[in-house]
């Protein structure tokens, strides 16, 4: 991060820890490099991959310090003199940040991290957007190669991958099986579009998914708790696709042999320049189309941002996304 005369607030950790690690302090506004987006930040999203690298238990680590978050909404401020399609004023969201994140009053993003944001869509939905949607496509597409017609498991279907990932199977046409745990999860997926929704707090709801047709997909977000009931649940041939995972498990792999099925993981880093970009226009193509439609499970003020980080990955029944008002819209 360069210097510069102007200031602004961000949240700063300066050691790998808990979330009184991250302090709201004054630095310097980001001077904006040949090839990238410096974006005033309206809002910015919160991810459960940004608690951990936060608390230093993940692949990728920044160097430190660093500001937190990946995900935004905001307007352009300035553009680098390379940059070709973006201007001043454009309403724009982004994903991928580097070190220097968007829990910010100013973001720098590289050029091909940022994508239009349509005015049919609130800033705060804007910021719902990167992870979340960047994941579940490419746990989808890139992963499960995905077709019409084909049935897939959820689990989680009510947090905000959750409904991305429902909402990007049913344009594809696929026939949809969610997971939830409380009334109101339920109730936003069956909105979202999923055919049918299960309580995974019913003790007995693997054997509810079991009674019926089995899975040619299943995506799974707390893959430590579920994995071995997943090998149970795949049709042959099926793919199981391990998007989240906070600890070891132990599965049987004669289950797997007996469906020659496949556990695939799905890791948004590892993605290419190319499934990123074409990731980006389908979804800016859904919102144009009206089916990109972020839920927004709870806003947060800029000063409780420690709060939202320890919300994201304790809150009981996610409802869609946690999300930090960075600053107001004027």
């Amino acid at each position: 991060m360069s210097t510069s005369a102007k200031m602004m607030r961000a949240f700063l950790v300066r050691q790998f820890g808990g979330i009184d690690q991250m302090k709201l302090e004054r630095v310097p506004v980001p001077t904006v490099g040949d090839k990238q987006v410096l974006i005033k930040v309206y809002s910015s999203g919160v991810n459960p991959v940004d608690t951990y690298v936060r608390s230093g238990q993940y692949k990728v680590l920044p160097d430190l310090p660093y500001i937190p978050g990946k995900d935004a909404a905001g307007v352009v401020h300035s553009v680098g003199a390379s940059v070709t399609k973006f201007k001043r004023g454009d309403r724009v969201f982004s994903s991928q940040t580097n070190r220097m994140g968007t829990l910010a009053e100013y973001a720098c993003v590289d050029e091909p991290n940022v994508f239009p944001l349509a005015r049919s869509l609130s800033f705060y939905e804007g910021a719902a957007i990167g992870i979340p949607y960047f994941t579940a496509y490419r746990a989808l597409i890139h992963k499960a190669l995905a077709k019409g017609g084909e049935r897939v498991l959820i689990h989680g279907a009510s947090g905000a991958v959750g409904i991305a990932a429902t909402q990007i199977a049913k344009k594809l046409g696929l026939y949809v099986v969610g997971t939830a745990g409380s009334k109101e999860g339920i109730e936003l997926v069956l909105r979202t579009g999923a055919d049918e929704v299960v309580n995974h707090r019913d003790p007995k709801y693997i054997d509810k998914l079991s009674v019926g047709e089995k899975f040619d997909i299943i995506l799974e977000m707390l893959s430590n708790v579920n994995l071995g009931h997943d090998l149970n649940l795949m049709n042959s041939g099926a793919r199981t696709i391990v998007i989240g995972c906070r600890g070891p498990v132990n599965i049987h792999p004669r289950d797997l042999m007996t469906t020659e099925g496949s556990i695939i993981g799905c890791a948004l880093y590892a993605a290419s320049h190319d499934e990123i970009q074409e990731t980006g226009s389908a979804l800016v193509r859904g919102i144009r189309e009206g089916w990109v439609r972020p839920a927004i499970d709870m806003v947060y003020g800029f000063e409780l941002a420690r709060e939202a980080h320890s919300a994201v990955v304790q809150t009981r029944g996610s409802k869609g996304k946690h999300v930090i008002e960075v600053q107001k819209e004027p």
